[in-house]
């Protein structure tokens, strides 16, 4: 008889288990969905000050001459675009323009690149990657040497500068900075996945403990809370970030998913370039778009059918209660003759039809800064 299947872990997990989150399996991990709860943690984010283990996410790092060429012939976005010390977000997709992943892609030397992949698809990414390998490129799989921080919240600017006392220049919004800690190399890049301002910061697996510890206690001036995949789920969500799996898969490409502004058809040929050139010269049929519940609903969740009239026209591919809006929302991709703004739908939840409409993107307007 086989028991359950054992779980990866973060070189944070112990830490979440004293701290008393609440642990989840999360596409083969054991990571806190929640410590004080979800609503709790999101104002945090919102209003103050949280920070996310997302050591789970995996780190590939790709040097040499011929790095750039290669990435820029795998990835959508333009890698030429980049000085030493930029990043940008970035898809990675199949011959038919599907995507197999969304990340980012930091420059961190002339010919030096990180990237920072989604937990689930490390495997899939690596060997996709590794089986369209370019001579003169040097390319390593280095996510089990790494752990990941995320600090986020309007507060994040101030707990960087009473960090480092001012010994370093925050970066800019998108910029990464490499500092050498201890004799061990971090790299801490202004960027998030809440809408708000924040710091990944990406440190030696044995040094996460202390990394955590360290933020948490000069953080607790500034309010800081410890948060778990809930709320940076709903926070995502309230900003019409997609969710890899859900919002994004092999199946549907970055224009249906209303993201060309990552996509440069302009540069020289990359995979699945041509499936987009044409895609986007015949229009698409459907439309990644964010919808809001109206009145008194329950929540939405992923998988829940859509109706126009009487018809099912889509599922939901994400919902949540919003915290801050405090009402249900998600996204789907809606056939294009419906997906306006205003477009008044009904979302199935547990049998009955419930009314929602269809709305301009982010669904909240947080206060990112880019001092």
């Amino acid at each position: 008889m086989s028991g359950a299947p054992i779980l990866k872990q973060t070189p944070l997990h112990d830490e979440h288990v004293r701290l008393g989150a609440k642990m989840v399996d999360f596409g083969g991990w054991s990571m806190p969905v929640q410590y004080s709860g979800i609503i709790d943690e999101h104002h945090a984010v919102r209003s103050k000050l949280g920070i996310f283990d997302i050591s789970h996410m995996g780190q590939f790092f790709a040097e040499g001459p011929g790095a750039l060429a290669w990435l820029n012939s795998l990835l959508t976005n333009n890698v030429e675009r980049l000085s030493v010390g930029e990043c940008q977000y970035t898809f990675l997709l199949n011959d038919a323009g599907g995507v197999i992943d969304d990340l980012i892609v930091y420059r961190i030397g002339e010919q030096n690149y990180l990237l920072v992949v989604n937990a689930a698809k490390i495997d899939e990414d690596f060997a996709w990657m590794k089986s369209h390998l370019a001579p003169d490129v040097v390319f390593e799989n280095r996510s089990d040497d790494h752990a990941g921080l995320a600090v986020q919240g309007p507060r994040s600017a101030l707990l960087f500068d009473a960090f480092f006392q001012g010994k370093y220049s925050r970066p800019a919004r998108n910029e990464i900075l490499r500092l050498e800690i201890d004799g061990d190399t971090y790299y801490i890049a202004r960027t998030g996945y809440t809408g708000e301002d924040g710091f990944e910061v990406f440190c030696p697996a044995n040094r996460a403990v202390k990394s955590w510890n360290d933020i948490l206690r000069k953080g607790s001036e500034f309010e800081i809370k410890p948060c778990g995949l809930g709320a940076r789920d709903t926070l995502r969500l309230e900003m019409c970030y997609p969710l890899n799996g859900s919002d994004l898969s092999p199946e549907t490409t970055p224009i249906e998913a209303g993201l060309s502004i990552f996509v440069d058809l302009n540069k020289p040929k990359f995979i699945g370039k041509d499936a987009l050139a044409k895609q986007k010269q015949e229009g698409v049929k459907r439309r990644l778009v964010p919808f809001k519940m109206v009145g008194a609903c329950p929540p939405p969740r992923s998988h829940y059918a859509v109706y126009k009239g009487d018809r099912k026209i889509t599922e939901t591919t994400s919902g949540s209660l919003s915290p801050t809006l405090k009402i249900g929302i998600g996204m789907a991709y809606i056939p294009t003759e419906f997906a306006r703004i205003n477009e008044q739908i009904e979302i199935e939840i547990r049998g009955k039809r419930f009314p929602a409409v269809i709305e301009k993107k982010p669904l909240h307007r947080a206060g990112t800064t880019s001092a």
